[in-house]
């Protein structure tokens, strides 16, 4: 792969070329990982999540969330393995009751009342994430030296949301109420979830991670002054906390939907390079975020889901824009759990060729 060092390139100490252009480096051809990259739509994962029983106990058992982690690495040749796991592991760590029912999703113990945050116990944090960091500690010394091993989180809102819904949502009432109305109730759980969230993340590179990601999948349903306060001060507080442990670690950070809220969340969180959702225009993303950090993104899923000539059409013109800074290829959204595998073999095939 051939470089051009960016302005803003830091010294990683690191050769992998995800991490080189995090740090700041214009990798080609650029670096490729896709988020849900292990999942339903392998059928080698169907396997395993058929032998683990239920999902919650395939995250927390290490030989099985080594082996997904590791098997689109296997298959497709990706730049990086993210550590196969969920940003509900931290509820279910403090005590919430947390469980994935199927064709349902994620549901849990709604927190509405004052007992009900008062319950939150963050004593045994590391004990219930522990398999998480085996898991980290098996796929780092099972990976090829080039390819990154990534650990995550959820931003605290995003996490937030969950946790007060007590699942998925479509208007956000009950958490919007609670963070709208001024009480002190969810600012304290905000900031367990950054105290929470911040050692999960450090504990994930002291077991193997390269790379950091924050998930903020609902940062684009807040408007402007919500989202700075909820999204964008804990994230930066989050930020702060591990670099003071990890400085040389390169953290991602993705809020979903932000639209033009991109550029403040860059610029205030101090993320090394921030993923962008589908909807973001690529000209602005090059002139706007990638004067400031790399950009990660931002094919369509359902372009991946259609495959041929559309699908390779759209990453060339993404590559041809994104491609001359620092940048990752992504999607702007998970994978799909009806993507043919082909489709992915195609995309990586075709994203290395350009």
């Amino acid at each position: 792969m051939n470089t051009v060092v960016h302005p803003n390139a830091r010294a990683k100490g690191r050769n992998k070329p995800l991490v080189r252009a995090i740090g700041g480096e214009t990798v080609s051809p650029p670096p490729i990982w896709l988020m849900r990259q292990a999942g339903r739509y392998l059928p080698e994962y169907r396997e395993v999540r058929k032998s683990a029983g239920d999902f919650l106990t395939l995250c927390r058992t290490p030989d099985l969330a080594a082996e997904v982690t590791l098997q689109p690495v296997w298959r497709f040749g990706l730049d990086a393995a993210i550590i196969f796991s969920d940003i509900l592991v931290i509820p279910y760590a403090l005590g919430q009751g947390v469980r994935f029912e199927e064709g349902e999703g994620p549901v849990l113990d709604a927190i509405r009342t004052r007992e009900q945050l008062e319950s939150l116990d963050k004593t045994r944090l590391h004990e219930h994430l522990s398999p998480a960091y085996v898991a980290l500690e098996r796929v780092s010394s099972a990976l090829p030296n080039q390819v990154s091993l990534i650990g995550f989180a959820g931003a605290p809102w995003t996490v937030a949301t969950y946790m007060v819904e007590g699942g998925s949502s479509r208007d956000f009432s009950a958490v919007k109420g609670w963070a709208f109305s001024g009480e002190t109730r969810f600012q304290e759980l905000v900031d367990i979830l950054v105290d929470a969230t911040s050692e999960h993340l450090i504990a994930q590179v002291n077991a193997g991670a390269d790379v950091l990601q924050i998930f903020d999948t609902w940062a684009g349903v807040l408007p402007e002054a919500q989202f700075i306060r909820w999204c964008v001060e804990p994230v930066k507080e989050i930020v702060s906390r591990v670099r003071r442990q990890h400085p040389e670690t390169p953290i991602i950070g993705f809020p979903r939907g932000a639209g033009v809220g991109y550029g403040t969340y860059a610029k205030a969180t101090g993320v090394d390079a921030v993923g962008i959702d589908s909807s973001v225009p690529l000209l602005w993303a090059a002139s706007d975020l990638q004067s400031i950090c790399a950009v990660q993104g931002n094919l369509d899923p359902v372009s991946l889901l259609v495959g041929g000539d559309a699908m390779v059409s759209a990453s060339r013109e993404i590559v041809s824009v994104l491609g001359k800074g620092p940048f990752v290829f992504n999607l702007g959204h998970g994978i799909l759990k009806t993507t043919p595998p082909e489709n992915v073999s195609a995309l990586v095939a075709a994203v290395r060729s350009f």
